[in-house]
């Protein structure tokens, strides 16, 4: 030992028993190592105490022991130690690196918080945090497992704290930290987490669940060696080599059962657990055989994770029995192999030194960490990452198949579309429906574990989702991708629905501003968005990417510092000039949009010449009615969505042709139709689509589409059709 360490010192004393646990799994080399880190920690945190009075060094000697626990290497311990001193001394990431190695040094970097950023809301600092956590992860997946280890340590002294700290450092883990744990199959970790903050979220129930459990411990253990000598001595005629041993559920998986499902203590399966480990696959089949044999067997409550692994690897069957008792019970069958990642998931690839071919099998498990963040990219809004966790990593999980066998992991309450994007990306686009097991349904429809799911896809060029998917996806990997879709394709479109929806909050709350003053409004609010445009701003609120309702309080402030306290009402705002914008589409001026997509609609078929006006579509751009149109209210004001009509005029050098219907009634003579189609003829107007019908009173009726380059044409048209002999009326029509 090169550094001097005092027993009666109460951090010398407990790093004494730290060295202790390293030497079962380190060289004297490493430990000496870590012997210079604790050193350097010890005499740069000199001084400073947490809240519970110790020294504060005893942190990092705590969590370096949760972490020798778990098995994990020298660099790992060594960023444990010194995993505060950028934030809490004057040390800097560089000293770490003179001192130790850039290894070492990226590790603490990964831990630092952003504390020194300043950011606007505490639910931004927390992305901001998580963030940079995981860009770590995917670089070097310690980052977060020394990390969770921080969490527990601090969760373990939380009662220190004021009450409202440990609540949100509470709700934070459950939300955050114990997802992640169990995404990376940490069990141990996991459950702790989860137990530590329900005690400090809720502790009355909590006790009342420990209360529950303590009330039958000796008659509980008794029970359940009973269970395991029963199981032991017909398994072992079967399979020799198998292990058996039992277990207690964690306070919080009762708790969520019974608070969060309505039930009892007396209602919990699973409070008993038998475990049996063997060496191996065929052996936990057999054992399987044997449990349902000697015991019978809880209908739907039969688990195969061997043939498809949870997403954070875990394999296992569970099985929940009947004992003689009547006392239910679970088994939990498992080889060695598979248990070892059960109970360390990603840190058993450091307990058991499993080299090359586990470094292998490592990096394919952490592809979600790099799927997250390349999916988190496309969003302006950073707390979607902590959203994505918060929902995503759900240890509730079903399991479907695709229709070649194919397994996919969702969390419960996932629908067709989150198995659609779950797939691919360019499936979920092209989603138009879904058959369940063969027969079809509704796209909101929830998956459940073991159903067989085939999206149908369209072949249509440009097909895309809706933004009512927005409303329906449960994972917010889907929504994401959806989001992201609508920010590249369909940008007018967003430009349109953001700028409807500002306008509707805008009258909503009472904000009253001229166009001029409007759009540098808008313009000030999109900066701030750090956007460069108003344009930018409207069509980031169209597509999802901001959320307008979680700004209005900002932008009632902002609106409430430009009134003038003297003239309430009148706005003190730097106007910027505002030309009319124009959409030039197959010759139609929309007022106040630029480039947007114009349809003409089929009930009117308005022409050049004719009184206009649009509606805004959802989805389809803007659709062009004649003024007198019976779909156009008659007052506009009074209409259920008046913010959706909008001004439109035909330009003034309109040149393409337009496509109208005739229907002419005439007498039913031979050789009529020749004479009108030569008329057309004669005048040099292209004929589409013809249809004729002879009437029971000797009348006949031509149903015509014809070009014209708007309504006067089409009127000279229809007044030379008229002179035709035999033909009674003519008249324009709808195609």
């Amino acid at each position: 030992m090169n550094i001097k360490l005092d027993a009666n010192n109460s951090a010398d004393k407990e790093y004494i028993k730290l060295r202790s646990a390293l030497e079962k799994n380190l060289e004297p080399g490493e430990i000496e190592d870590i012997d210079r880190a604790y050193a350097w920690a010890r005499d740069a945190h000199e001084g400073q105490l947490r809240f519970s009075g110790q020294p504060y060094i005893i942190h990092p000697i705590a969590v370096s022991k949760i972490l020798a626990d778990y098995g994990m290497d020298k660099d790992s311990i060594i960023a444990a130690m010194l995993h505060d001193i950028v934030e809490d001394t004057d040390a800097s990431i560089e000293d770490v690196k003179e001192r130790f190695s850039e290894e070492i040094a990226s590790l603490v970097d990964g831990l630092t918080k952003l504390g020194k950023v300043s950011l606007k809301t505490k639910e931004e600092q927390q992305a901001e945090n998580v963030r940079k956590m995981l860009l770590a992860m995917s670089q070097d997946i310690r980052v977060i497992i020394i990390k969770l280890a921080d969490r527990i340590h601090n969760l373990r002294t939380l009662n220190f704290m004021r009450p409202q700290k440990r609540r949100d450092k509470a709700q934070e883990t459950l939300e955050i930290y114990a997802p992640i744990a169990h995404r990376l199959g940490i069990r141990a970790m996991k459950e702790e987490l989860e137990d530590l903050a329900i005690s400090y979220l809720d502790p009355i129930a909590y006790n009342d669940i420990e209360v529950s459990l303590a009330k039958s411990q000796k008659a509980r253990s008794e029970y359940l060696e009973q269970i395991k000598q029963l199981i032991d001595e017909r398994v072992k005629q079967i399979v020799p080599n198998s292990h058996i041993e039992g277990r207690i559920k964690s306070v919080h998986g009762i708790y969520r059962k019974m608070y969060m499902q309505n039930k009892s203590f007396d209602e919990i399966y699973d409070v008993y657990a038998v475990r049996i480990i063997v060496d191996e696959v065929i052996d936990c089949y057999n054992c399987l055989g044997v449990i349902h044999d000697m015991f019978t067997p809880i209908p739907g409550r039969f688990k195969d994770y061997i043939s498809t692994p949870k997403p954070n690897m875990y394999q296992s069957l569970h099985t929940t029995v009947l004992g003689r008792e009547g006392i239910p019970f679970e088994v939990q069958i498992r080889t060695w192999e598979m248990h070892r990642t059960a109970e360390f998931g990603i840190a058993a690839h450091w307990k058991y030194k499993l080299g090359i071919s586990g470094k292998q099998k490592l990096d394919e498990r952490l592809n979600w960490i790099r799927q997250l963040l390349d999916e988190q990219n496309e969003a302006e809004n950073p707390e979607d990452i902590v959203k994505t966790i918060k929902t995503d990593f759900l240890p509730e999980e079903v399991f479907v198949f695709t229709p070649k066998g194919d397994v996919v992991s969702l969390p419960i309450g996932a629908t067709v579309i989150d198995f659609a994007y779950g797939i691919h990306s360019a499936v979920g686009h092209k989603m138009m429906g879904a058959k369940v097991d063969g027969r079809i349904v509704p796209l909101d429809y929830k998956v459940k574990t073991g159903e067989i799911v085939e999206v149908i896809t369209s072949t249509q060029q440009g097909k895309g989702p809706s933004r009512d998917w927005l409303n329906i996806a449960r994972t917010s990997s889907a929504r994401a991708k959806i989001r992201a879709w609508f920010k590249k394709e369909k940008r007018e479109e967003n430009i349109i629905e953001g700028r409807l929806a500002v306008e509707r909050e805008f009258r909503r709350n009472a904000i009253r501003l001229d166009d001029a003053q409007r759009e540098a409004f808008v313009l000030q609010l999109g900066q701030k968005q750090r956007l460069a445009t108003a344009d930018d701003f409207y069509a980031a609120i169209g597509y999802g990417g901001i959320s307008l309702s979680k700004m209005m309080p900002h932008i009632k402030d902002d609106y409430a510092k430009l009134v003038k306290a003297e003239k309430p009402g009148e706005v003190e705002l730097k106007t910027v000039p505002i030309k009319p914008k124009k959409t030039h589409s197959d010759g139609v001026v929309i007022e106040g949009i630029e480039n947007c997509l114009v349809k003409f609609s089929r009930c009117c078929n308005p022409l050049p010449g004719d009184d206009i006006i649009g509606f805004i579509t959802r989805g389809h751009g803007v659709s062009i009615h004649k003024r007198d149109c019976t779909n156009v209210p008659r007052h506009i004001e009074l209409a259920q969505e008046p913010e959706r009509w909008i001004k439109a005029y035909w330009d003034g050098n309109v040149k393409e042709e337009f496509k109208a219907n005739l229907t002419i009634t005439t007498m039913n003579r031979i050789g009529l139709l020749m004479d009108v189609t030569t008329q057309l003829a004669s005048m040099k107007v292209d004929i589409h689509a013809m249809n004729t019908k002879t009437n029971k009173d000797g009348r006949a009726t031509f149903s015509l589409v014809i070009s014209v380059n708007g309504a006067e044409h089409l009127k000279s048209v229809m007044t030379k059709i008229a002179k035709v002999n035999g033909v009674l009326d003519v008249e324009r029509g709808t195609i």
